[in-house]
């Protein structure tokens, strides 16, 4: 199936070529900067500012210019289209308050009133307090034929008939009709007989064949005779995959690349698309601008695998802040939020002098003016690589990633 994606990217830039993971750097200008700009997705909305899947991150995807921002849909109990990530609603909601022992019930065992009773906004901050999971048609009521929608259909097998739904939705809800028209509509999945079963059912839908590892060229080439683009975990792709994604026809996407220095590393290898949590800051990036004006501190490492256990005494994971202003900045109380909204945190008393480093540790320890223990007791951050974000007050600071 020949794609009908109209933007894709250059070809990568001589002498910029990576084949290893990125590693973190000063935030340089990107090396695109002209009308074959990748195609930008905001994962979950822009799940790195706002809580994921709610009316919020789709605002703040829209917000940042992105092409797209991608959502998450299931069915209710009772057959309502709603937009959650998870399969149980205990990281994201306060189902412990207002359904005490349902915490690890499937989400799809809810009806669509029982889910509007909950708050899927406050664990990521009071500034949210209140925010709902939303209705499929919530994510149309915000996207526009400049900002439109990826639709990942999630896990299908707890939402029989999904496939039926999600096609008659994009057919007869006025919005979701005029995003369709101006080719600002894609639906994605990880299962394959699902996709195949929407294919069937709204083959004029844009489609793409999610998969956290690029398998062999046979089977991207069976994947070619109903999707229109591959979507893969940037930190598995090989210069291979590259070439056996674009040699099938189609169009290459990964996911979820959160740091500048990531997408740069994505874009070297030649992908065609990028999915990430913050749209807005890595609109700023391709555009070559400033990606967090006036931040003085940054992420310089994240440790994920020590030797020895995660979380032994004085010694385990974490986190390494730099100043790298001129003038002492104080970090007390500043957060560390990873993709899955882990938190590390920082204590009272904390003012680094400029060029200063503080190590932010999730298990115990004991505190110095270099380090920061959180006095954990399980490993938060992913040995395989992961993203932190760090935040001052209310201000975003920095993005890295691993």
């Amino acid at each position: 199936m020949a794609s009908r994606l109209t933007r894709t990217i250059a070809t990568a830039v001589a002498g910029l070529a990576l084949v290893t993971a990125p590693t973190a750097v000063a935030h340089a200008v990107p090396a695109q900067q002209d009308s074959d700009a990748p195609i930008l997705i905001g994962h979950r909305g822009a799940a790195g500012t706002a809580p994921e899947n709610t009316v919020a991150a789709f605002k703040d995807g829209r917000a940042s210019g992105a092409d797209f921002f991608e959502i998450d849909v299931q069915l209710s109990a009772d057959g309502v289209p709603f937009l959650f990530h998870d399969n149980t609603p205990a990281r994201t909601t306060n189902v412990e308050e207002v359904f005490p022992g349902r915490e690890n019930d499937p989400i799809t065992s809810f009806t669509w009133a029982e889910l509007q009773q909950l708050d899927a906004g406050s664990y990521f901050g009071e500034k949210y307090v209140g925010e709902r999971i939303p209705h499929l048609d919530a994510a149309a009521e915000v996207a526009t034929v400049k900002t439109g929608v990826y639709i990942e259909i999630k896990s299908p097998v707890n939402s029989p008939g999904i496939e039926q739904v999600v096609a008659d939705e994009l057919r007869t809800d006025r919005k979701w009709a005029q995003l369709v028209a101006a080719d600002k509509i894609q639906v994605i999945g990880f299962d394959e007989a699902s996709n195949r079963r929407f294919a069937e059912i709204a083959p004029e839908i844009e489609l793409q064949q999610l998969t956290s590892v690029v398998p062999a060229r046979s089977v991207v080439e069976s994947w070619a005779t109903f999707a229109d683009s591959v979507g893969t975990n940037y930190r598995t792709l090989t210069e291979q995959n590259v070439a056996d994604v674009k040699g099938a026809g189609l169009i290459l996407g990964v996911y979820t690349v959160n740091s500048p220095e990531a997408v740069q590393y994505s874009l070297d290898l030649g992908v065609d698309a990028v999915t990430t949590d913050f749209p807005i800051q890595n609109e700023r990036f391709l555009k070559g601008q400033a990606v967090f004006p006036g931040a003085g501190v940054e992420i310089a490492d994240s440790i994920n695998n020590p030797a020895g256990d995660d979380v032994q005494p004085e010694n385990g994971e974490y986190v390494l802040l730099r100043n790298t202003s001129t003038a002492s900045v104080d970090v007390s109380g500043a957060i560390i939020r990873d993709a899955a909204n882990n938190i590390l945190s920082v204590g009272d008393g904390y003012v680094l002098a400029p060029g200063a480093e503080l190590r932010v540790y999730t298990g115990p320890g004991t505190n110095s003016p270099e380090a920061y223990y959180n006095g954990g007791t399980a490993s938060v951050l992913n040995n395989g690589g992961d993203s932190v974000a760090l935040w001052i007050g209310p201000r975003l600071q920095d993005v890295f990633a691993n």
